[in-house]
C-alpha cells in the first residue's frame, strides 16, 4: 500500500493522507468506493512502516491495525460513529498509543507523546476534509437524446457506444439551484453494467451481478415502477426534489419511459 503524499509530522509518528478511489472507473470492480485514507507511519528497524490505516470511505469506511503485519480490519458503523474523518481524528486524540500497541508496535507506542499528537490534529483534520471536498471522483454524462418529462424530474435516454462497451443509458435529471443536474444514471451496458447515485456529487457506483440480474434494463424499469425511485433520489442527496414529485404524473411518465427505452434498446440491438 502506497504511503500518502500529504504528511503531518507528530513526534515519533507521522500522519500520511491521500484520496483513494477503489475502482477508478474500471469495469468489473464489484465494490467501488472512495474517500480519504489517513495512515499512521513511523520508522521501524530503519524502514518506514504503516502502523495503522483509516479508510474514510463513502460506503464501507473501515480501519486496519498493522496493515504490514497482522492487518486486522474493522468496519466503522457510521450510524453510531458519525463522520469517519471526525471519528478518526478523535481516536488519534484519545487512543493513538493504545492502537499502535495493538497493531504490534510497542516501542513506537511508548515513544508517542500525546500532547505533540494533539497539537497536530487540527492540521490532519483540515487536510483530510479538504481532500474529501476537492478530490472526489465524479462524472458528467450527456443528458440523453430523448427526454421524457415527469414534473419535478425528467428522464434522458441514449444508446452509448464506448468502443469496448455499449448499451442503453437512462439519466434521471432534475433542477437544483436553477441548474439541471443528473440525480441518477443507469448504464445498462453489455460488459460492465452499473448505476450511479448522484454522479456529479456523491458518485456512489454499483456494478450489477449479471448472474442475478441478467437484464439490467428490465431491472431498472422495475425499480422505478415498484416505487423505489424516490428513495434512490433521496439517497443521491436530493430530498427537496423528492418532496416535489407528482406521483400520478410520474406513473404516466414511467409507462412512456418503459415503452421508449425498450424500443430504443431493441432497435440498437438489431443494428449491432
Amino acid at each position: 500500500m502506497e504511503i500518502g503524499g500529504t504528511r503531518v509530522k507528530a513526534g515519533a509518528v507521522e500522519f500520511a493522507l491521500h484520496h483513494r478511489n477503489l475502482d477508478g472507473g474500471k469495469v468489473g470492480v464489484s465494490n467501488p468506493d472512495q474517500g480519504v485514507c489517513i495512515q499512521v507511519v513511523a520508522q521501524v528497524n530503519g524502514k518506514e512502516t504503516e502502523l495503522l490505516r483509516f479508510d474514510c470511505f463513502d460506503l464501507v469506511p473501515h480501519y486496519h491495525y498493522g496493515p504490514e503485519k497482522k492487518n486486522e480490519r474493522h468496519n466503522l458503523d457510521v450510524t453510531t460513529a458519525g463522520n469517519p474523518i471526525g471519528w478518526t481524528v478523535t481516536q488519534f486524540r484519545d487512543r493513538l498509543p493504545e492502537m499502535i500497541a495493538k497493531a504490534g508496535y510497542e516501542e513506537v507506542a511508548n515513544a508517542v507523546d500525546r500532547s505533540t499528537v494533539a497539537g497536530k490534529l487540527d492540521e490532519v483534520g483540515s487536510a483530510a476534509r479538504g481532500m474529501a471536498r476537492t478530490q472526489r471522483s465524479n462524472v458528467t454524462h450527456n443528458r440523453g437524446d430523448e427526454i421524457i418529462e415527469a414534473g419535478a424530474i425528467r428522464f434522458g435516454l441514449e444508446y452509448r457506444n464506448l468502443g469496448g462497451d455499449r448499451g442503453l443509458a437512462i439519466h434521471v435529471l432534475g433542477d437544483e439551484a436553477g441548474q439541471e443536474v443528473e440525480l441518477l444514471a443507469f448504464d445498462c451496458f453489455v460488459n460492465g453494467p452499473h448505476y450511479h447515485y448522484g454522479p456529479r456529487n456523491k458518485n456512489h457506483r454499483f456494478y450489477w451481478d449479471t448472474t442475478l440480474v441478467p437484464d439490467t434494463l428490465r431491472w431498472t424499469i422495475d425499480q422505478f415502477m415498484s416505487g423505489n425511485l424516490p428513495g434512490m433520489i433521496r439517497r443521491a442527496g436530493y430530498p427537496g426534489i423528492v418532496a416535489d414529485l407528482d406521483r400520478d404524473l410520474l406513473d404516466v411518465s414511467l409507462r412512456e419511459l418503459e415503452r421508449r427505452a425498450l424500443a430504443k434498446e431493441a432497435a440498437n440491438a438489431e443494428a449491432a
